[in-house]
């Protein structure tokens, strides 16, 4: 049998992860989550995913600041991100800037909220992508 892949899920929002959670779990992933960049920096690090999702706005360190010290970390690099980004919906009321997210090297943004099918398709052709 092959091996699952493992998903780094990044985000604060304790629901929103649940249910994606469940989603990815729905497919052959091994899904390890943390609540913030500081704590996902961390754990990509003890865990070495196969794909990490990345919530853009979250306390603590924000997901461009993460996403940027993924890419500059030679043993992480290579790991695809897909951003996770509710601009669409928060527009001002967030400090973080758009123009963080336009430097990144994600392989992919995804719109809050997305729907299950989307996502999966979205992780299964990141997956596909590093040969998994």
């Amino acid at each position: 049998m092959a091996k699952k892949a493992k998903v780094l899920l990044i985000d604060d929002d304790a629901d929103f992860v649940e249910a994606t959670k469940i989603v990815l779990e729905s497919k052959p992933y091994d899904v390890v989550i943390a609540k913030e960049g500081a704590e996902g920096l961390r754990k990509a690090k003890e865990e070495n995913p196969d794909l990490i999702i990345l919530d853009v706005i979250m306390p603590v360190k924000d997901g461009f600041t993460a996403a940027e010290e993924l890419k500059k970390n030679p043993e992480l690099s290579k790991i695809p991100v897909i951003m996770l980004t509710a601009y669409a919906e928060m527009g001002d009321r967030t400090s973080v800037p758009v123009s963080s997210g336009l430097t990144l090297d994600a392989e992919d943004y995804i719109d809050k909220p997305v729907t299950p099918e989307e996502l999966l398709k979205r992780v299964e052709k990141q997956l596909a992508k590093a040969g998994l």
